[in-house]
């Protein structure tokens, strides 16, 4: 698939969306269970404008694969601090992985004979899986390294957290190193899973779209 100005003008908002429904899932999920802080900083919001972070953003255009920027929690309101932020971590990737769902389900039942429509639905459904799946590694700034570092024991959190500092370098290395030196990290990490559960929601039909979408 080009990336020609049409090819934009149907991405960004896919983009726009993924990263929305995210970042809304955490802070939803954090007032549910009893923090309000970003319900009173504006964070719990449908406009994709507050969350997006612009690396992540570029990373999820040009890969598939991305983050957005995190909404603030404040783990003080919860009742059972290391299970709600597991629950409220847990939530963001989960809404992605509802979202690609979805739109599987359209491409196995729903095909119409319009390219932006099918185009906007491969893109639904790689993006949210890249965001979703990329999102549950447990590497800081990640949703997944919360979610570890409430299930280790607590000697073993507080080692993990203070790694976690090193966390968004190694992010960083993983993905110029899979770029420029071919290790092949991401593929075996997110593209092979993400296009497993890509198959698996929208079964055949996905892979007539990536045929016919090239």
């Amino acid at each position: 698939m080009s990336f020609d100005t049409a090819e934009w003008i149907i991405k960004i908002p896919v983009l726009l969306f993924s990263i929305t429904i995210h970042e809304y899932a955490h802070g939803r999920a954090a007032l549910w269970l009893g923090d309000p802080t970003a319900k009173s900083m504006g964070r719990l919001s449908f406009n994709p404008i507050t969350h997006i972070d612009p690396l992540g953003a570029i990373c999820l255009f040009l890969f598939n694969f991305g983050w957005a920027k995190p909404v603030p929690i404040n783990t003080a309101y919860f009742k059972n601090t290391r299970k709600d932020t597991i629950i409220m971590a847990f939530c963001g990737p989960l809404a992605n992985l509802a979202a690609a769902f979805i739109a599987g389900i359209l491409i196995r039942h729903l095909l119409l004979p319009s390219e932006i429509y099918l185009k906007a639905l491969t893109y639904l459904i790689l993006m949210n899986l890249g965001l979703g799946l990329f999102n549950l590694l447990p590497l800081p700034p990640l949703d997944g390294s919360h979610i570890l570092e409430n299930v280790l024991p607590a000697r073993a959190s507080q080692r993990y957290r203070e790694i976690g500092r090193y966390g968004p370098f190694i992010l960083i290395g993983i993905i110029l190193l899979d770029k420029f030196a071919h290790t092949g990290i991401i593929s075996r990490l997110l593209i092979y899973p993400m296009f497993y559960l890509a198959h698996l929601f929208a079964g055949d039909n996905f892979i007539r779209l990536l045929h016919l979408l090239r």
